[in-house]
């Protein structure tokens, strides 16, 4: 199916609101709300196994949203997770968004039949900047298609630091009209990460049509308050532990 163009009125229409203040109130008022919303990361290049399971055992402790990690050890998450009720998240496209479409395709459905039950991609950032609009609506959409057929959420990351703020805005628009269960800040292998600025313009674009994830460089307490206050309801950390240990978690 051709993908609808994205018109300039497209990001002036009222979609609904999102209560922010509600649910940083609600998010916040204990160490296992908190968990709650938080993806468990940690996509570094040098990760090893033992980390990884690491990681799962303490999302297992603490009942995190998700744990993410890079393609490799999902697998590995899978099996650590079993039985647990917590989904393995992995990465595809990832930090680069420069993969082909088919590479995509077929990297969301390897990994969905591993159990991974939330995918979080990079949109066509090339593409983007060119004004390539419908290749990049595609592309995305080309993997909402595979992630919804097999029940699997998809999170489209947009990599704010690289982006005007023109392009945050048709970024923001393009993925959600392709189906993108949240938008997402960053990788966190660019310049910079998630700033609540760039979470507010999101969840104003978005309204309540689908999740802000704020990722990348987030490692206290009141630096992910303020980005729940700008409209974030996922957080992706690697400082998980630490930031929950802040609010009474041991």
């Amino acid at each position: 199916m051709k993908p609808t163009p994205i018109q300039d009125s497209d990001l002036d229409f009222d979609y609904g609101t999102f209560d922010s203040a509600g649910f940083t109130a609600s998010t916040l008022a204990s160490w296992t709300s908190l968990a709650a919303v938080i993806d468990h990361t940690w996509l570094k290049p040098i990760a090893t196994r033992q980390q990884v399971e690491r990681l799962c055992a303490e999302a297992i402790r603490y009942r995190f949203a998700c744990v993410l990690v890079n393609p490799v050890w999902t697998s590995i998450a899978v099996g650590a997770l079993a039985g647990t009720g917590i989904p393995t998240g992995a990465v595809i496209g990832s930090p680069l968004g420069g993969s082909l479409v088919s590479t995509l395709r077929q990297e969301a459905t390897a990994l969905i039949r591993l159990g991974a039950r939330e995918l979080d991609m990079v949109l066509p950032i090339g593409q983007l900047k060119s004004g390539n609009h419908a290749a990049v609506q595609h592309t995305i959409r080309a993997v909402v298609n595979v992630a919804h057929h097999h029940g699997a959420l998809l999170k489209v990351t947009l990599e704010t630091a690289l982006l005007t703020m023109e392009e945050k805005l048709r970024a923001s628009e393009i993925a959600i009209q392709a189906g993108a269960d949240f938008i997402k800040t960053s990788t966190g292998s660019a310049a910079g990460g998630a700033i609540p600025s760039d979470v507010a313009l999101m969840r104003g674009v978005a309204g309540a049509r689908c999740g802000i994830k704020a990722s990348g460089g987030i490692r206290t307490l009141a630096q992910l308050r303020t980005l729940l206050e700008a409209g974030a309801n996922r957080i992706g950390c690697s400082a998980s532990v630490a930031i929950l240990r802040e609010l009474g978690a041991e």
